[in-house]
């Protein structure tokens, strides 16, 4: 396989438009926590947007998180964010519905930070949607379950953010919720920068990195 492409934000427009057709096509954006996948994919959906109004949405991966009551008698709580507190059968199968297009219009689920829940049916994705951005940490990782999701794929896009910025960012994030100190520093270092580690060195290659 080649190595992925550098692109921009103009290039993963022109690449996604060229893309585009009367079926619905797929854009995955992975990264790290903190990498900018929800910035980057709202303003792609926005540039479309203005061009072709209701042409394109984004679907978070997050939406799939497991909800607490899960994650507590698991023991999973305090890693929430890792790869298997995600439904990801439940997520690869929205995949392929919202990919088939066949429905007026399919609610799709919506984490919601503030609550640290998934809200369902928070929002509706129509059929006059031709390009569907997806986003999400996992989108890539060549591991059991999320590894099927990759041939749902018309263009794949990994960002790439060095550490020490993830870093950073991750801990304004956590600070903003009026977080502890010590409960931040946890937050950071031992779930958000491995998962990160993760994502980089376990995902399958994407066709194009993006570098903020």
């Amino acid at each position: 396989m080649s190595s992925p492409q550098q692109i921009d934000l103009d290039g993963i427009l022109r690449v996604v438009r060229e893309r585009g057709g009367p079926v619905r096509t797929l854009t995955a954006i992975a990264g790290a926590p903190g990498s900018g996948k929800s910035t980057l994919a709202e303003a792609v959906v926005a540039k479309l947007n203005e061009e072709t109004p209701d042409s394109a949405a984004v679907l978070p991966m997050d939406g799939y998180h497991f909800d607490d009551l899960v994650l507590v008698p698991r023991g999973l709580r305090p890693r929430k964010g890792a790869p298997d507190t995600f439904d990801v059968a439940g997520f690869h199968h929205m995949l392929q519905r919202l990919k088939r297009n066949e429905e007026p219009e399919i609610a799709v689920p919506v984490f919601d930070r503030d609550l640290e829940i998934a809200r369902a049916g928070a929002r509706l994705i129509p059929r006059s949607v031709r390009r569907l951005i997806v986003e999400g940490n996992y989108l890539l990782l060549d591991r059991p379950g999320w590894s099927s999701l990759r041939g749902l794929f018309d263009t794949t896009i990994m960002i790439a953010v060095p550490e020490p910025i993830l870093r950073q960012r991750l801990i304004a994030r956590w600070q903003g919720y009026q977080l502890p100190p010590d409960e931040v520093t946890a937050k950071v270092e031992t779930n958000d920068l491995p998962n990160g580690r993760l994502i980089m060195s376990a995902s399958a290659p994407a066709e194009f990195v993006f570098s903020p």
